[in-house]
C-alpha cells in the first residue's frame, strides 16, 4: 500500500463530522439526554441534509437518541446537533419517556401496598 492513496472517509472521520454538523461542536440550547424519545412530525424535503432525512425516516416511531445514534453510526454529540436542527425546523418532536402518554393507567401506591400486604399474609 503507498502512504499517499486515498482511502473513503470514514463514519468518524474528523473532517466528515466537522462537514456534517457544519463547523457546530455544541447541540442548540435544547437538552437531549440519551432515553429522550424523538418523532418524526413533517415528511422530509428534497435538498435536505442526508443525515437529517435519514433521522426523519428512522423516526417515523418514537425512537431514542442512542438508537439514532447506533443506526447513523455517528457519535451522540453529532446526533444531538442535527435534531436540534431538526428540533428548531418543526421537523420533529422530542420527549423524555418519563413523560410518554401510556395507554394503560398504573395502581396507585396504596393499591400495590393492599396486595402486597395480601401475599405476606399468605
Amino acid at each position: 500500500m503507498s502512504e499517499g492513496r486515498n482511502i473513503p472517509a470514514r463514519d468518524d472521520d474528523p473532517d466528515r463530522l466537522y462537514t456534517v454538523t457544519r463547523g457546530r461542536s455544541r447541540p442548540p440550547e435544547h437538552a437531549f439526554d440519551l432515553v429522550t424519545l424523538i418523532v418524526t412530525e413533517r415528511e422530509p424535503e428534497p435538498g435536505m441534509q442526508s443525515e437529517h432525512v435519514r433521522i426523519l425516516r428512522l423516526c417515523a416511531e418514537p425512537t431514542s437518541v442512542v438508537e439514532i445514534a447506533a443506526e447513523l453510526a455517528l457519535p451522540v454529540s453529532v446526533v444531538k446537533i442535527l435534531l436540534g436542527d431538526l428540533l428548531e425546523a418543526g421537523r420533529v418532536t422530542a420527549r423524555h419517556p418519563r413523560f410518554a402518554p401510556t395507554k394503560a393507567r398504573l395502581p396507585d401506591l396504596d393499591t400495590l401496598k393492599q396486595v402486597l400486604n395480601g401475599l405476606q399474609q399468605l
